[in-house]
């Protein structure tokens, strides 16, 4: 079990294509705040479809969009 396995369900529940979401959300929806781990874990967002796109550090977004 991941530590963003709750991230992962809610990226795939929520759908479309594309999903933008602050690093404010990402910790509510995860119970965790991004850090430097996040990199590593990204890869298993693709078994449930989706993959992270650009992570802004500047806007402090991170963008998911579906395979």
């Amino acid at each position: 079990m991941s530590k963003y396995d709750a991230l992962w369900q809610y990226v795939r529940e929520r759908g479309g294509d594309e999903l933008v979401l602050s690093f404010a959300e990402v910790q509510e929806i995860a119970g965790v705040a991004i850090d430097h781990s996040f990199l590593r874990y990204k890869k298993e967002l693709t078994a449930y479809g989706y993959q992270v796109g650009k992570i802004s550090l500047k806007n402090e977004t991170v963008a998911f969009k579906r395979i």
